[in-house]
């Protein structure tokens, strides 16, 4: 049998950043932009939707 190590290495990992949030959403995941109807184009309200740039994470995509 091989002999037993007895001491132990220590390393110090600092830990990741955190990424950053999306600019667009805000770090949401959403977006949201006004539906408006009729023929004079009078907004009724706003509609969330699936953010474009970060497909829904909220972090910010690296380029």
């Amino acid at each position: 049998m091989a002999a037993k190590r007895t001491t132990t290495r220590r390393t110090t990992k600092t830990p990741a950043p955190a990424p950053a949030d999306c600019e667009s959403c805000g770090g949401t995941g959403t977006v949201s932009s006004t539906v408006r109807v009729g023929r004079k184009r009078r907004t009724v309200g706003r509609q969330d939707g699936f953010c474009l740039d970060c497909f829904g994470t909220g972090t910010a995509a690296s380029a």
